[in-house]
């Protein structure tokens, strides 16, 4: 038998759970004990609409760690249309090391439900990403040859252990500074 069709989305509905994330992406990397309450508050919506878009706080970490890696994903071929290779390096990692802000607070939620990355979809999405980028820089020169992404991705992961409360912003710029050096051919 097959199931009905679903129901279209509300636009109103979709806005919500737009504004949601965005006020939970901010609430999240300003302090991981931000209330679930306190995010319906700020988005402008009750706390039964944040729970019918995302059932736990789990759910809606989540939600948004598949969007900012998805995001992270597409922006390497993106960036590597409109920089040098080095430089697109250079600025995909410091996206990714703003991202780690946000992480840093919820980096175990997202370790549990991937499964430490056994059971993570954007695993090898992200580390082709990487791979892209490192194989741009070989070819032009400006990175030694050979580099194995996933070594790369081990060096990043140090990224979403910083306090960004602790000078997390200008440490993660001298271990990106670090990293790149190393790198480079």
């Amino acid at each position: 038998m097959t199931p009905p069709p679903s129901k279209p989305t509300r636009k109103d509905a979709l806005d919500n759970r737009e504004r949601i994330l965005t006020v939970a992406r901010e609430a999240l990397a300003a302090s991981t004990s931000a209330s679930l309450t306190a995010i319906a508050k700020q988005a402008g919506v009750g706390i039964g609409t944040l729970y019918r878009h995302f059932p736990t706080r789990e759910a809606l970490v989540m939600e948004l760690y598949r969007h900012d890696i998805q995001h992270l994903i597409d922006r390497a071929p993106a960036l590597l249309t409109a920089h040098p290779p080095l430089d697109a390096l250079r600025l995909w990692f410091d996206e990714v090391a703003h991202y780690g802000r946000l992480k840093f607070g919820v980096a175990e939620v997202i370790h549990a439900a991937t499964g430490g990355a056994a059971d993570d979809e954007f695993y090898a999405p992200f580390v082709d990403a990487i791979g892209l980028l490192l194989e741009a820089g070989a070819a032009d020169g400006s990175l030694k040859p050979g580099i194995d992404p996933e070594d790369v991705l081990l060096q990043l992961s140090v990224l979403w252990r910083i306090d960004p409360a602790r000078g997390g912003e200008e440490r993660a710029a001298r271990i990106l500074e670090l990293i790149v050096d190393g790198l480079r051919s």
